[in-house]
């Protein structure tokens, strides 16, 4: 059957109605939300709107990160050590906004305590944490977990999805993606940051000891101790729609390019990197990130023997190749502009943490499950290892 050019505008209400169901009748869900830094504070504003899911516990290392996540649960309970959130009587389920080197070990806790877990992308800090991270999933495997790749719930990457499997775009053989910004956040300026009002070294965690430093804390994704920089903070989220798409997780090969261009003296991190990662059937997946010019924005295009297909974060486009023998032609959905940095509507976090509380009442599995999780991981510290390479 021929495909005829469609474009479909999404109305936000109509897509909301249809991906978060009314579950008025369904029990309540108390929740204890640790990391409660701006990502945390974010997923927290959907978590507040849903029906039935009560926020009892906080938990961070600052003073003022519990104070600003007070405001959105002011009758929860806080404690400067996450293990006490935890382990609050009545607790069902963990959301875990830390930073990176804290996921594995705060989820590990959650789950020998009996709870459910959301935890932000990625995964893993290492490749060492796998096996922990396998581990107690295998040991508890009625809780339900879902890491943070919010893309996965979006529902044109879901419709994206099905062209590919129809096969609209034949064989793929390579994938771009990019992940371009332009920021000022590099320039290392005095933050403010009371030490008294830190917990420093439960902050540092399994980080090598080391004195306060406020800009560390505040921009810790940018430290080898902390995070993995563009890769793991930006990539990841598009490897994984790649992984998912594709059914492709074992990188086989990595190539790896990074400079500093404006952060030099200032990040650990390269802010400009570029990576060419290998997969079976000799898939290509080619990433580029800056933080000196958005051009292109945050996207990724699967290129196929009989097509195209572009997303980013609001839409997708479809184009055949001109000498196809398919009778498929462009198909669009989405609005706006291209290479979005930010979430269409509805949210597809809302969707996704709803998709994690349906998980939790109906017993079933969630959209990204612990291994969709190290995979996309691996994947990025498979870039970094490259990258990190003495010559």
């Amino acid at each position: 059957m021929t495909t005829t050019r469609r474009t479909f505008l999404l109305s936000s209400a109509a897509v909301a109605a249809t991906a978060l169901p009314a579950r008025a009748a369904l029990e309540t869900i108390n929740l204890a939300c640790i990391g409660t830094g701006g990502r945390c504070r974010h997923l927290m504003k959907s978590l507040v709107m849903m029906k039935n899911v009560r926020i009892v516990a906080l938990g961070d290392v600052w003073d003022v990160s519990l104070a600003e996540a007070q405001k959105l649960a002011p009758k929860a309970e806080t404690f400067k050590d996450y293990r006490k959130a935890i382990e609050m009587k009545g607790v069902d389920a963990v959301l875990i906004g830390s930073p990176d080197h804290w996921h594995v070990p705060m989820m590990v806790d959650a789950l020998k305590a009996d709870r459910h877990v959301y935890v932000e992308k990625p995964l893993t800090h290492s490749p060492d944490e796998t096996t922990a991270a396998r581990k107690v999933v295998a040991d508890k495997k009625k809780l339900k977990v879902q890491v943070g790749m919010q893309q996965r719930s979006m529902p044109h990457l879901i419709e994206a999805k099905k062209l590919v499997e129809e096969k609209k775009l034949g064989d793929v053989f390579k994938v771009r993606m990019s992940w371009n910004r332009n920021s000022d956040r590099i320039r290392r300026f005095k933050l403010g940051v009371d030490p008294k009002s830190v917990d420093w070294k439960g902050f540092l965690g399994n980080a090598k000891d080391q004195p306060f430093d406020e800009y560390r804390f505040r921009n810790w994704r940018w430290f080898w101790d902390f995070g993995g920089g563009i890769f793991t903070d930006l990539m990841v989220h598009w490897i994984d729609v790649a992984h998912w798409v594709l059914n492709k997780t074992d990188v086989k090969s990595a190539v790896s390019i990074g400079h500093h261009f404006v952060s030099q003296g200032v990040w650990e991190t390269p802010d400009t990197v570029q990576t060419l990662l290998s997969y079976d059937g000799g898939v290509q997946m080619h990433f580029e990130g800056t933080f000196s010019n958005a051009r292109a924005g945050a996207m990724i295009e699967f290129m196929g023997t009989e097509g195209s297909l572009y997303c980013d974060r609001g839409r997708y486009e479809f184009t055949p190749e001109t000498r196809s023998k398919s009778k498929s032609s462009e198909l669009i959905l989405g609005t706006g502009p291209r290479g979005r940095d930010f979430y269409d509507k509805p949210d597809g976090e809302a969707v996704h943490l709803d998709n994690w509380l349906t998980a939790i009442r109906e017993d079933k599995a969630t959209t990204a499950d612990v291994e969709a999780g190290i995979t996309s991981a691996q994947a990025a510290h498979e870039a970094n290892k490259a990258l990190r390479i003495k010559s």
